[in-house]
């Protein structure tokens, strides 16, 4: 493992892992690895608040910095509250959740399992009906001190489960996709290889004649 890799590794380990993407990267370990290649600021987390930020400082020997406003600000941590009475069962904010947190079925109703929320918002725009709210849930206590280690890890775990899921549901679909691409062009290697027989008949009988 290079020196990279492993610092980014560090890094990752420090992050709220919430998979907010307030950050500017996909997830945590993406935004781990831009730190770790010197290609992000250390101030770019707005769940790990200014605690966080004194955790990347000590990993990767840069200055503290203030949080970057360009990225949001430190709050209480939020709890994603969806109105039961206008949900229309999309399944949009099942997809959009990195942890796997709301639970429901097509045309049914949906709700989150609130000790799994990360607070992450991802949810928030895609419901077309907006009947997705979020509700402070830790007082004033915000950053680190409105999560902890315990759950980082399990929201990471969480994610990574997420992660693995839509790759096999991927390739799943990639498979049925390919089998049905055989099933339909199929028949035609089978009717060119009739009409090349037929034509190596005829000839045939063409020399008999002959």
């Amino acid at each position: 493992m290079t020196p990279t890799a492993r610092l980014a590794d560090l890094l990752n380990d420090a992050l709220p892992q919430t998979q907010c993407t307030r950050c500017g990267y996909p997830d945590c370990r993406g935004y781990a690895e831009a730190l770790a290649a010197g290609e992000a600021g250390i101030n770019q987390c707005p769940p790990g608040g200014a605690e966080g930020i004194q955790r990347l400082a000590r990993l990767t020997g840069r200055p503290a910095l203030p949080l970057s406003a360009e990225h949001g600000r430190e709050g209480p941590r939020q709890l994603a509250v969806i109105d039961e009475a206008w949900c229309i069962g999309c399944t949009l904010c099942i997809k959009a959740c990195p942890v796997d947190c709301i639970v429901g079925a097509s045309k049914q109703m949906h709700t989150v399992i609130d000790e799994l929320c990360t607070g992450c918002e991802l949810c928030i725009p895609v419901c077309p009906v907006d009947c997705i709210a979020l509700l402070p849930v830790t007082g004033e206590r915000s950053g680190w001190a409105a999560w902890s280690d315990e759950q980082a890890r399990e929201a990471r775990s969480r994610y990574e489960a997420h992660r693995e899921r839509l790759a096999l549901e991927q390739r799943r679909e990639e498979e049925r996709l390919a089998t049905a691409a055989v099933q339909t062009v199929s028949p035609a290697p089978a009717a060119d290889k009739r009409s090349l027989i037929e034509a190596m008949l005829a000839r045939a009988r063409a020399s008999r004649g002959g």
